[in-house]
């Protein structure tokens, strides 16, 4: 019945959700870093000219090419090892980041964080496919997408305190940024590697009889369609159309966003706010659009449409 499936709905909801939006929390918070400790960073390692935005950009080249890879590997490990693995990987570089002291050196630690953070938003993306049929997906996609606009406020609030710690240890203020953010996650990733589950049929959080039926209720809503690894269905994605209209929209919503993420302190900064003020400044801007993500992903999923609530979003 329908109450029984929203019951299970939310069953699924309070045991994966809140764990992978924390996973992505994070993944945002060591992306967007550099931004926000872009104040005593751009000093410290002469940061002239189009540094910055070099060192910024360049975690996306890594990032872009091993996505697909990622997921591919997703697919023949579980879930439940992969994500822990590569998040291990990236806290370790953003830990070890806090030692960098020339701009090369920022730019191998940016390209190397961008290679390990590739495959969380995709996995994830495809996690959330093996648990909820399509019309339930959106709103479940919103609210771990809206970790990040959280990552964005409370990375701001946190550069302004760790700032303060500049000198402790040697270290500048922005380096135990890095440090600091970067254990976080390896803490995480430690976790993750106990309390991430894998698929429906192994969840040891569902009754033989929940689990039988999320199965059903999932080959029902695709068609029967594989899902098993076979390499002729990346060569059929990389040969479908939809997937370049797709890219060109998603390159659309994401240089602005990424702009935002990346520049705002600066742009405030140099609004004739300091620095500090700054770091605190840049996070309504990330409040409100928390505010909006979710809400729009359940009356996207509630009306079954996703292409005017796209189009109004970017239209704003």
């Amino acid at each position: 019945t329908n109450m029984e499936l929203a019951r299970l709905l939310r069953k699924l909801d309070r045991c994966l959700l809140p764990f992978v939006s924390l996973l992505y929390f994070l993944s945002f918070l060591d992306r967007c870093n550099v931004g926000e400790s872009v104040a005593g960073m751009l000093t410290d390692l002469d940061l002239v000219g189009f540094r910055y935005n070099t060192a910024a950009s360049v975690f996306f080249i890594p990032y872009s090419l091993a996505e697909v890879p990622s997921n591919i590997a997703l697919k023949l490990f579980r879930p439940s090892r992969w994500i822990p693995a590569i998040m291990m990987v990236w806290g370790l570089v953003m830990t070890l980041m806090c030692l960098v002291n020339t701009y090369q050196g920022l730019i191998v630690a940016r390209s190397f964080l961008g290679l390990a953070e590739a495959g969380l938003f995709p996995g994830v993306t495809y996690y959330i496919s093996l648990w909820y049929p399509r019309a339930e997906r959106s709103m479940r996609i919103a609210i771990f997408f809206s970790a990040a606009t959280v990552a964005g406020a409370f990375g701001g609030v946190l550069a302004y305190f760790i700032e303060k710690m500049e000198g402790i240890g040697g270290l500048h203020g922005w380096q135990w940024i890095f440090c600091l953010e970067g254990i976080a996650t390896m803490i995480v990733a430690f976790a993750a590697s106990f309390f991430m589950y894998d698929y429906p049929d192994t969840a040891s959080f569902l009754s033989e009889a929940e689990r039988r039926y999320v199965i059903d209720l999932l080959r029902e809503d695709s068609n029967n369609l594989a899902t098993h690894y076979e390499f002729q269905f990346v060569l059929q994605a990389i040969a479908d159309y939809k997937t370049y209209v797709h890219i060109g929209i998603h390159i659309g919503l994401l240089i602005p966003f990424h702009a935002i993420v990346l520049f705002t302190p600066t742009i405030i900064n140099e609004l004739g706010f300091s620095a500090a003020r700054a770091q605190l400044l840049s996070v309504p801007p990330f409040v409100a659009g928390c505010l909006f993500t979710i809400p729009v992903g359940i009356y996207s999923d509630k009306h079954r449409l996703r292409g005017p609530y796209v189009i109004g979003g970017a239209a704003v």
